[in-house]
């Protein structure tokens, strides 16, 4: 947190371009920017380039050392993953599984951060798991997720054509989510919140 423009960086989507969990991400970088908030993108087809984390092998792609930096700048974070099997995708997990390079770092791992969650998927099952699994895994980076997590059934008209997102509850609670983050990063900022 170093600048004076709050940071957000933006996790997820799936190796098709456009696909709901990403046109959802986008979304939600969207509404923080519309709050003030800088933000950098990592979708699904930059996390495809990403190789299998491999913590015994200390050399990183550009891309992993990008990922990274930008997260060591962010004041908030926004992960969105397709559930598959009713967890999160290996695409997802993998770009997460790279935080292991922070644990040295001043601020380990998402510490202190608001995380905002979003999970779409072929029906509520799927998605309130991946839900659940996406919070312990933020948990366990000791990343505060926000209160507001976003399921979306993909098998329901959300999105139209241009990728806005029509259906009205989906867009209460991206926008609900991504208002908590900028709320909490806000607070945080002022120094009213602890480390």
């Amino acid at each position: 947190m170093t600048s004076e423009t709050p940071h957000v960086v933006g996790i997820g989507g799936t190796t098709r371009p456009g696909s709901s969990s990403e046109k959802a991400l986008r979304y939600a970088l969207a509404r923080c920017q519309e709050e003030g908030a800088t933000t950098a993108i990592f979708p699904g087809a930059e996390l495809a380039r990403l190789p299998h984390y491999a913590p015994e092998m200390p050399d990183r792609t550009d891309g992993a050392l990008r990922l990274l930096e930008e997260i060591r700048r962010a004041d908030g974070i926004v992960v969105a993953s397709p559930g598959y099997h009713g967890s999160v995708s290996g695409l997802v997990k993998n770009a997460l599984d790279y935080t292991e390079d922070l644990r040295e770092d001043r601020r380990c791992y998402f510490s202190g951060m608001p995380v905002g969650l979003i999970v779409t998927g072929a029906g509520w099952q799927g998605t309130i798991t991946t839900l659940e699994a996406l919070r312990s895994i933020v948990h366990s980076l000791r990343g505060w997720p926000t209160p507001m997590g976003v399921a979306i059934n993909s098998t329901l008209p959300v999105f139209g054509p241009d990728g806005r997102v029509e259906d009205e509850k989906a867009r209460f609670q991206l926008e609900t989510m991504a208002g908590e983050v900028m709320e909490f990063v806000k607070v945080r900022r002022a120094g009213l919140q602890p480390a």
